[in-house]
């Protein structure tokens, strides 16, 4: 089937169940998204949608081919075949009997087509019969969707189709399905057809009669008046045509044949009595005696056996016969069956079936062969230009689908950018350098920055290979990655074996501090979960946070980086070189925004912090109000771990606003678990070199002679 078939599937599922629903079907079928309209498909394929279709919407397979049929007669409305369809007949029978004309025009353009064939049968009591063949076994439902439709939009009735008989059918070669329905119909208001015709001819008549009173009702009277209507109609009443025929034929029979030179007349055994002259030309074995029709043709279309009776059968019909003249340039026929009863013969009026220009060299005829009356001249002219328009469309089709599926991975490859641009800079941020927009520096008034690494970083780094190290490393970055979006703080960067996050910058929140110290708890339990190479025990990490001020903004133009400045970062940075392995040292700052909020926190005291002098300082040791999984965020189900997420609209940016405005907003802390955060997490891990010169053996140096990491970059 061509892919306008399936397009037309395609629609009805989209227009009756959605494109959800398409979606799912065109996975099951295993079929692309979009059909080619003049592209051949295999009729599995559309066999094998309409199974997946019934089987998807839990509907049997006649009601969806019936819905199918309604709608294809819309969908070729819609495609521009309005106009041609209703020009097929006045009333349904005579639709119905140029079907197969149509169909055989259609052939010239769509040359693989492998149309049904109709025909109408009128029985003795007034019965109308349709008889339906198909090489297609199993669609015949789809006809009574076809003419429900065409009787409906076209002649303003209703069709009843019930199936009499379905069977093989022996008429035709191959045995093709053959199905007869008996067709009732009856207009909208619930007449039969011919009562419907009958009243309104009545009416009709009447009315005429009225009007006619009226103009001569001035000019007679009586009986004058009634003789000049009913003579005055006249002609009305006698509106029946009768045909006038001559008692001989005025044409000879030299003119005949070369007026009409591809006719054929045969006799009900086919011996062939008379052929046109292009005839003899072509096929000059049909002059021989006793020679049979069937000897040099075979008839293609409709498809019966080649005898008179099946012939009469189908006199309707348009019949296409090919010549065995050669098995590379064939003759094809199409025209008219035209059965002679006083003389007990066949007339086959024909011209050659064309499709273009080509096609013509090709059997060797030109246009002068054929006859000046013949539209065929005409056709293959009109259609050579209308092949090039349609190979034209199917370029464009075919460029419209590659263009479809470029933008696809086009739209991927973005994807995959914009998710490598917002692991290295804030979203909002990232947003306003893609749109050539300067970012301002921000003040931030307060905030909390972790800074944490491994214990006896070096000494492993010493004993084992890098190869060991990168593993080691990445497997734990990993594991914080996933807790910063569970808890949604901003990574600033790795350093070696240092990981540094904030909370409250670049988007403020009140609970920057809650944040950063359920991520610190987060981080001791994940690092249990990683292997030292060297020993094989779980490492361990030593984690410093401090809460302050700080300046933050966009510096660089070929890496730009998002930066924090400030004395908060060295302090923070101090608390974490200052603490003890497995343990998270808080700043006084930081205590004060945790020791309301149910964490569990235990003094260490004063001790001496190189730059700041005597510093009190304390532990923290857990969360009293929240449980260790849904600090992990194993739990399923929860609604929010912070008051905020609650807050925030879905798939909106950031509202980005100055700290003094985000300190007006109250908060109190602590809520309940959100595992949403894991569907947020990165598909990859970053490992970035460090960007200056710290010194490796910082975990067994005392305090006074550590470095201030006043600047961190990104």
């Amino acid at each position: 089937m061509y892919g306008f078939i399936n397009s037309c599937l395609q629609s009805l599922v989209i227009e009756r169940f959605g494109q959800v629903t398409w979606d799912k079907l065109s996975t099951l079928a295993g079929v692309q998204d979009t059909f080619m309209t003049y592209t051949v498909y295999d009729d599995i394929l559309t066999l094998s949608l309409v199974k997946e279709a019934c089987s998807l919407l839990d509907v049997p397979a006649d009601v969806l081919l019936k819905l199918f049929g309604e709608h294809f007669f819309l969908f070729c409305k819609q495609a521009g075949y309005d106009t041609m369809l209703r020009t097929l007949g006045g009333n349904l029978i005579e639709f119905i009997g140029n079907l197969d004309a149509l169909h055989s025009y259609l052939a010239l353009s769509y040359q693989e087509m492998n149309a049904p064939s109709f025909r109408v049968e009128m029985t003795d009591d007034g019965k109308m019969l349709l008889h339906y063949y198909s090489d297609r076994k199993g669609l015949y439902h789809i006809v009574p969707g076809i003419m429900e439709a065409v009787a409906r939009e076209f002649f303003d009735s209703k069709v009843t189709m019930v199936v009499l008989n379905q069977s093989e059918e022996d008429e035709r070669t191959g045995k093709k399905e053959h199905v007869v329905f008996l067709v009732k119909q009856t207009n909208q208001a619930g007449k039969t057809r011919d009562q419907h015709n009958s009243s309104h001819r009545w009416e009709s008549l009447l009315r005429t009669m009225r009007d006619r009173c009226l103009s001569l009702a001035g000019k007679k009277h009586g009986w004058d008046l009634l003789r000049a209507v009913v003579l005055s109609e006249k002609g009305s009443l006698q509106c029946t045509f009768s045909p006038c025929y001559p008692n001989k034929l005025w044409m000879e029979e030299k003119a005949f044949c070369n007026a009409f030179p591809f006719h054929i007349v045969f006799d009900e055994d086919l011996k062939v009595r008379q052929t046109g002259v292009n005839i003899q030309k072509f096929v000059p074995g049909l002059q021989a005696r006793d020679a049979t029709l069937d000897q040099y043709f075979t008839i293609i279309h409709p498809q019966v056996t080649f005898t008179i009776r099946s012939i009469r059968k189908f006199i309707n019909s348009q019949f296409v016969l090919k010549s065995y003249k050669d098995k590379h340039t064939t003759l094809k026929l199409r025209g008219q069956m035209v059965w002679m009863e006083s003389l007990g013969c066949m007339l086959y009026l024909c011209s050659p079936k064309l499709r273009n220009l080509q096609e013509l060299q090709d059997v060797g005829l030109h246009l002068s062969d054929l006859a000046q009356h013949d539209v065929t001249r005409d056709l293959v002219l009109l259609n050579q230009q209308r092949l090039a328009e349609m190979e034209l469309t199917n370029q464009l089709e075919r460029k419209k689908e590659e263009l479809r599926i470029l933008s696809q991975h086009l739209e991927a490859e973005k994807h995959k950018t914009e998710t490598l641009l917002y692991a290295m800079l804030p979203r909002h941020i990232a947003n306003q350098l893609k749109d050539g927009k300067s970012v301002k520096a921000g003040d931030f008034e307060v905030c909390t920055i972790l800074f944490s690494d491994v214990v006896t970083f070096t000494n492993i780094c010493a004993a084992c290979e890098p190869i060991h190290i990168v593993h080691m490393l990445n497997s734990m970055y990993s594991k914080f990655d996933r807790l910063t979006n569970i808890h949604d703080i901003y990574k600033v960067e790795t350093i070696g074996d240092a990981y540094m996050v904030v909370g409250g910058v670049p988007v403020p929140t009140e609970t920057h501090s809650h944040r950063v110290a359920n991520f610190a708890l987060g981080m001791r339990i994940a690092a249990r979960e990683v292997t030292n190479p060297v020993t094989g025990k779980p490492i361990q990490i030593r984690v410093g946070l401090h809460t302050g001020p700080v300046l933050a903004g966009v510096v660089g133009e070929k890496m730009p980086r998002y930066c924090l400045f400030g004395d908060t970062v060295n302090t923070a940075s101090r608390m974490e070189s200052h603490g003890l392995p497995d343990h998270i040292h808080l700043s006084s700052s930081t205590y004060s925004e945790l020791k309301d909020a149910g964490f569990n926190i235990q003094e260490r005291g004063q001790i001496e912090v190189k730059g700041k002098g005597q510093m009190t300082t304390y532990f923290l040791l857990g969360n009293l109000l929240v449980s260790e999984d849904s600090i992990m965020g194993r739990k399923v189900g929860g609604t929010g771990l912070y008051r905020e997420d609650l807050q925030k609209e879905p798939d909106k940016e950031p509202d980005v606003r100055t700290e003094t405005e985000w300190r007006d907003t109250s908060s109190d802390g602590v809520i309940s678990p959100d595992p949403n955060g894991l569907d947020m997490i990165a598909p990859f891990a970053w490992d970035i070199t460090q960007p200056y010169e710290i010194n490796k053996n910082s975990h067994n140096i005392p305090a006074n002679d550590f470095n201030s990491r006043l600047c961190v970059l990104l």
